[in-house]
């Protein structure tokens, strides 16, 4: 198996949730066979970890298997698991930005990041970000991202993403519209390898809207894009009810389904892969992956934490990273 040119990196999000507990699980599990390093407070790792502090991205590559490389991000407070601390949400905001900067330099082949609490940001830091998607749209001085949830069998986009449900049909555009299933499709091709991917496209109300019957913004909104993304040549079907999109014979059908908001897409991923389900940020200048949870504060620190999800996110990352030129295979 080639080794990559450049690891990943990771951030630390959250000290007080699962996020250290799982960086070591992964390590243990991956191994060197898909480098990482991990950017936080070696203090906030957990007691039985086997870490080395490292002064540059590269030196990740060459530490052993059962050592996890730390670039190491000092915190002003220690590590309470389960009871996140004011006093270090600046810290998980600059460990982001830091992130960002080595991947932009080109010292690390793509991002990954732990998961991070807004209640506990906004409240220490002031965050005025709705999540790690719009800030790091923000970093990279990027206009409009996409938000895509991944498994084996199943990817979904919603167009809106963090807004209250009785705002979705307002923040609901033409533009918005064609702008993700634009984004979301030259990811697909250029990130994931589909040639012509195929894109099937939820309605916002129920039964599609049924001809106008229930809603009216499938014949006023979502039509006419898709209609003017097929003559594009994109292969789109839809509005569809989504109700019956999400059943195994309905997503062999189809390579990603575009959602109008969150839950109608984070619904049926976390039905159908809860503990595997990948975060990834599209239109983005450089890969960024997540895994699909939160900060799981009610477990953190009991050893119960599992790491199926971020050891998913790292491996998209490095397949992602692969397509864009890094040799890399794990």
């Amino acid at each position: 198996m080639p080794m990559p040119d450049l690891p990943i990196a990771l951030t630390c999000g959250e000290p007080a949730g699962i996020g250290p507990e799982i960086a070591w699980k992964a390590r243990l599990e991956l191994g060197a066979r898909l480098p990482f390093f991990w950017i936080g407070d070696p203090g906030h790792l957990p007691q039985a970890a086997k870490w080395r502090e490292i002064r540059r991205a590269a030196e990740a590559m060459t530490l052993p298997a059962d050592t996890l490389p730390v670039l190491r991000h000092d915190f002003p407070a220690a590590r309470i698991p389960g009871q996140p601390d004011p006093a270090n949400a600046a810290g998980v905001v600059a460990v982001i930005e830091r992130a960002v900067q080595l991947v932009r330099r080109g010292e690390a082949a793509a991002l990954c990041t732990g998961p991070i609490s807004k209640k506990a940001l906004i409240e220490g830091a002031n965050f005025a970000f709705p999540g790690h998607t719009e800030f790091l749209a923000h970093l990279a001085q990027v206009d409009r991202v996409v938000m895509m949830l991944a498994c084996p069998g199943l990817r979904v986009v919603p167009v809106t993403i963090h807004v209250p449900l009785a705002r979705v049909p307002g923040a609901l555009t033409p533009d918005l519209l064609r702008d993700t299933i634009r984004i979301t499709h030259d990811a697909l091709r250029r990130d994931f390898g589909l040639t012509l991917p195929r894109i099937a496209v939820a309605g916002l109300n129920p039964h599609a809207g049924e001809g106008g019957a229930m809603g009216d913004e499938e014949i006023r909104i979502i039509a006419p894009v898709l209609e003017e993304l097929r003559a594009d040549g994109h292969a789109i079907r839809g509005p569809l009810s989504a109700d019956t999109m999400f059943h195994k014979d309905a997503r062999d059908g189809y390579d990603v389904a575009i959602c109008m908001y969150h839950d109608q897409a984070l619904i049926p991923i976390k039905t159908i892969d809860f503990a595997g389900g990948v975060n990834v940020t599209l239109g983005l200048p450089f890969v960024r992956t997540s895994p699909d949870h939160g900060t799981a504060l009610d477990i953190a620190g009991t050893g119960r934490a599992d790491p199926a999800s971020l050891i998913a996110a790292l491996r998209m990352a490095a397949d992602m990273a692969s397509r864009r030129g890094t040799p890399w295979q794990a």
